[in-house]
């Protein structure tokens, strides 16, 4: 009986860009605000601070995560040119190359030169970006994919912090900012090691320390710079 294996690296282009979009949302605007408010802010103001680097924050994962990505399939079409263009002016000598490969996995090198031959014969380019250049429909890049799966998590995650900040009581913003962040990071964390078949463990210990320090970083310059936003 043939067994279905469940994979994961499927998800590898839009997990990235929604892992990295929700903790940049939730440790950016917490830093934030908690900067701010360790400045003796008011509620006003520690909304709006928030509310503008939520938008701006998004605005900025959308756009970065779609033109960097969109670089990376720039590169990548650049080349697969080249390949097509090698493959067009020295086809044998192309082949020689792929079925080199092959040997060098392993492959007996009569059956590599008729492997090469025959994924050749069915798609050469296909095949050289594939084991030449390690392309695939799996793993190539989407800048639309990429851009919506970043803002989109950044703003939902974004909330998190905000709204800990603006229900809480002025003499316990900071603090159950810092809980409720620090919370929310142990979950994305877990989350994004289950989705990508990481330890949990491991994750959400390595997120937390990184984000901890960050936010007494920036508590430390609203302390230090203490004035009203």
């Amino acid at each position: 009986m043939h067994v279905t294996e469940s994979h994961k690296s499927h998800r590898a282009g839009w997990l990235r860009a929604a892992v990295l979009g929700a903790n940049d949302g939730i440790l950016s605007v917490a830093g934030l605000v908690i900067g701010v408010a360790a400045a003796n802010s008011s509620r006003a103001t520690l909304v709006t601070a928030g509310l503008a680097g939520l938008v701006a924050g998004a605005m900025s994962m959308a756009v970065g995560e779609y033109i960097s990505v969109s670089s990376q399939r720039d590169a990548e079409q650049a080349d697969l040119r080249i390949e097509a263009e090698a493959i067009a002016e020295n086809r044998r000598g192309e082949m020689r190359e792929l079925a080199k490969i092959y040997e060098e996995r392993g492959v007996e090198p009569g059956l590599a030169r008729l492997v090469a031959d025959q994924l050749m014969a069915h798609d050469a380019i296909g095949a050289h970006a594939r084991d030449e250049l390690g392309f695939s429909d799996i793993t190539g890049a989407r800048p639309l994919q990429a851009s919506l799966a970043s803002v989109s998590a950044f703003s939902v995650a974004a909330l998190v912090p905000l709204l800990a900040v603006t229900l809480a009581g002025k003499s316990l913003r900071i603090a159950v900012t810092a809980a409720v962040t620090l919370g929310a990071l142990v979950a994305l964390g877990a989350l994004g090691a289950q989705l990508g078949g990481a330890p949990r463990t491991r994750a959400a210990l390595r997120v937390v320390t990184l984000s901890a320090a960050s936010m007494l970083l920036t508590y430390g310059i609203g302390r230090l710079v203490g004035a009203t936003v």
